[in-house]
């Protein structure tokens, strides 16, 4: 199932979405909440930084993009400093903006957050300004987004609607693209906005409401995954939809399939951080799957994946096609082993410093393991939440001249017994006589040798110790080595 769903995710690069929707600019004024005002019972926020980013269908968009899917965007911008900005940032993420409409007499939706630091450090989200104008489009504006979009579904794989109900996605608009999908065999995603009627969205493919807004639009109490089903099952059977599926936070997702029972799809707990953009990252995730192909559960899997990513960032922040293979490797590490390679232990450790979690290091030949090595290794665990172990290749070994025909053991027998450790999560190899260059590579918080290296000196001390870690002695067990091991065992002792 794994290798299945990282294939999927491979072959997004060149795969074409045409996006349809409200485009918005998200502000974020960062500051310093200090002190009360003494005008009002408010904080004052000292600003210190001041960042744009795109929103709404345009994070999506940015989403597609850091998936590696190529993607034309078609929406509306007024003609004001805050279009021209959305227009930058989609043309720097790499977007085709050729069908997005400017309207003169209307402002460029765009949404500015106050945020407190707090201690400097923590973000707190104060206040929320909008600038929109919401009404319905005039018809020669709907006419246009309609002229400029129909003409690229057949260029594309699919077709993919983001609805704020800023008025972009108006009835209209949505079965003009439904029907010329039809014509040209390409399926339609719709992420709904938060109404009581679908009739807009009629005849889409798929449609992805998460818990609320399924209950808003059947009235019905979604308070379990039995009701999500039976509300969801209701939705599809009134909007003539293929499948919904329905987003239930930290329950994963339900998905309900035209011609299939229901299924539920569970998700990895997470710690959620902000639920800002998770809506966004699902369509994403979901639209790049199935224009590269996948099935409508293996596509809810990886919308999973994106879903939960993303709640554990601030802000919207697009989650790339790395984060996900390396959130799928870790999902499944037992099944797959914990012997891996550079690159793709770099992107899972960051993955898991953005948890908030730490990363030990050490190294070692471990020819022989033994219960001093043992003993070692499990309080290398007790310094951090991560323990990285770089083993030495045997041509590594060899060239250390530790003795006649060393290593005993095969650097892959060797990986294998180090993983199988419970306090071990890593294992990676280095070919080099030090792990120098590895070790700059993972930028350790901890950095771990036997005492015996005070003499010695420790190999990457410097660097990490530079980067704001620390390097740590641990004592070795009396009389137990690798040497002194294979010397009795010559010996017949």
């Amino acid at each position: 199932m794994v290798h299945d769903l990282a294939q999927w995710v491979r072959s997004f690069p060149g795969r074409r979405v045409l996006l349809v929707g409200d485009l918005i600019l998200d502000r974020y004024i960062y500051g310093d909440a200090e002190r009360i005002s003494p005008e009002a019972p408010v904080p004052i926020l000292r600003a210190v930084e001041t960042r744009e980013a795109v929103g709404g269908c345009a994070n999506v968009a940015a989403c597609l993009r850091a998936l590696g899917c190529e993607v034309l965007c078609c929406g509306l911008i007024g003609a004001d400093r805050n279009g021209d900005t959305l227009r930058r940032l989609l043309q720097e993420s790499g977007v085709d903006d050729s069908a997005v409409v400017v309207q003169s007499d209307r402002p460029t939706t765009t949404k500015t957050r106050l945020v407190g630091l707090a201690q400097h450090r923590h973000r707190q989200q104060l206040l929320r300004l909008d600038e929109e104008d919401a009404s319905p489009l005039h018809d020669d504006a709907v006419k246009g987004l309609i002229d400029r979009a129909s003409g690229r579904i057949a260029f594309c794989d699919v077709v993919c609607i983001e609805d704020y109900d800023k008025g972009v996605a108006s009835e209209p608009l949505v079965q003009a693209m439904v029907r010329e999908a039809k014509r040209h065999g390409r399926p339609v995603l719709v992420d709904p906005a938060r109404l009581d009627n679908y009739s807009r969205y009629r005849g889409a493919d798929i449609v992805t409401p998460n818990r609320d807004e399924l209950s808003i639009v059947t009235q019905r109490l979604c308070n379990s995954i039995e009701a999500v089903s039976a509300a969801a099952q209701e939705a599809l059977e009134a909007y003539g939809f293929r499948g919904v599926v329905a987003t239930v936070d930290r329950d994963g997702a339900v998905l309900v399939e035209r011609g299939h029972s229901p299924q539920h799809l569970p998700t990895v707990p997470r710690t959620v951080y902000d639920n800002t953009g998770a809506g966004d990252a699902v369509l994403a995730m979901l639209s790049a799957a199935l224009a590269a192909g996948a099935d409508l559960v293996s596509a809810t899997r990886l919308a999973n994946v994106a879903g939960g990513l993303e709640v554990e960032k601030f802000g919207c922040v697009p989650i790339t096609s790395d984060e996900v293979l390396a959130e799928l490797r870790l999902e499944h590490r037992t099944r797959n082993g914990k012997l891996t390679g550079i690159d793709e232990l770099v992107t899972e450790i960051q993955l898991r410093r953005d948890r908030g979690e730490t990363v030990a290091l050490t190294n070692g030949c471990f020819d022989l393991l033994h219960a001093g090595h043992v003993e070692f290794l499990k309080r290398c665990r007790l310094e951090a939440s991560v323990l990285v172990v770089a083993l030495n290749s045997d041509a590594s070994v060899r060239r250390l001249n530790k003795a006649e025909n060393r290593p005993i053991n095969r650097f892959e027998h060797r990986a294998a017994v180090l993983g199988a450790m419970e306090c071990v999560d890593y294992v990676v190899s280095f070919e080099e006589e030090t792990p120098e260059s590895l070790i700059r590579r993972v930028r350790p918080d901890v950095l771990i040798k036997g005492e015996d290296w005070a003499e010695k000196g420790v190999v990457g001390r410097d660097f990490v110790e530079s980067a704001g870690g620390r390097v740590v002695l641990l004592p070795l067990v009396d009389g137990l080595s690798t040497t002194t091991l294979i010397e009795r065992i010559r010996k017949g002792m």
